[in-house]
């Protein structure tokens, strides 16, 4: 079964929780969890003026193709709660997916491997946690290479 990376995204209501209740409706849902990084409290990115997030990577063994894996990802946010109004905006739970596999894919709906993730250390310091020497298939270099060029430098601190 193919292997997908998310991350895992709360900064509004009970975070920890939030992020909790997603590892475990998307085990439920979407296959299952083999791996999640420590919880990590990172600045906001995109707009600045709100609370500070919490994120963690997670790796899922899924049964899944991407787009069904994307749907379960939307429905995990809707379940907690997360309405989307404005891009990059406060949110009960937000859940990217990173990796799917090698698969390289380019639709309206969805980007394999997430196109921004090397520019995001609040994602590349998880991933690296728990997938540090996965090479991305499209700049052929490792999560832990990704991390030590990206040149985001908000704060991303460990919390548990």
């Amino acid at each position: 079964m193919p292997l997908a990376y998310l991350l895992l995204g709360s900064n509004l209501g009970d975070r920890a929780a939030t992020l909790s209740q997603a590892r475990q409706q998307l085990g439920e849902t979407a296959g299952t969890l083999v791996a999640a990084s420590g919880v990590y409290e990172t600045a906001p990115w995109g707009l600045t003026e709100q609370p500070a997030f919490l994120n963690q990577a997670v790796a899922l063994r899924t049964a899944l193709s991407p787009t069904e894996l994307l749907a379960a990802c939307l429905a995990a946010e809707q379940r907690a709660g997360r309405t989307r109004h404005v891009r990059w905006d406060a949110r009960t739970l937000d859940v990217d997916i990173l990796f799917f596999d090698d698969v390289v894919l380019d639709t309206p709906a969805l980007q394999l491997p997430h196109p921004r993730l090397p520019e995001r250390r609040f994602a590349l310091v998880p991933l690296c946690e728990i997938a540090a020497t996965m090479r991305h298939p499209l700049l052929h270099c490792t999560i832990a290479d990704l991390l030590a060029a990206c040149a985001d430098t908000l704060p991303v601190e460990r919390v548990s």
